[in-house]
């Protein structure tokens, strides 16, 4: 489970970086679980990552899910950041 860093949007690297490429990697895409408040959705157009690795930007970059409350969830687009 991971969450985005304030206005920034992003869910991994930059200021959100204590999982290496590697890490979420051997994790999975698939088994990434995002939450965010409605508000910290509504104050980010998108959400961003920066892993590090190109290839696992690329993976993590679509339309995602967010659990942004008790039996609520939004999708919001992430973008590779590079």
């Amino acid at each position: 489970m991971v969450s985005p860093i304030g206005a920034q949007g992003f869910i991994f690297g930059r200021g959100n970086q204590q999982m290496s490429a590697k890490v979420i990697e051997k994790v999975g895409v698939e088994n990434i679980i995002i939450l965010a408040t409605p508000y910290k959705l509504s104050q980010s157009p998108f959400l961003l990552v920066d892993t590090g690795s190109d290839e696992l930007d690329r993976k993590l970059s679509g339309c995602m899910r967010i659990v942004s409350g008790y039996r609520m969830a939004q999708r919001k687009e992430v973008r590779g950041e590079r």
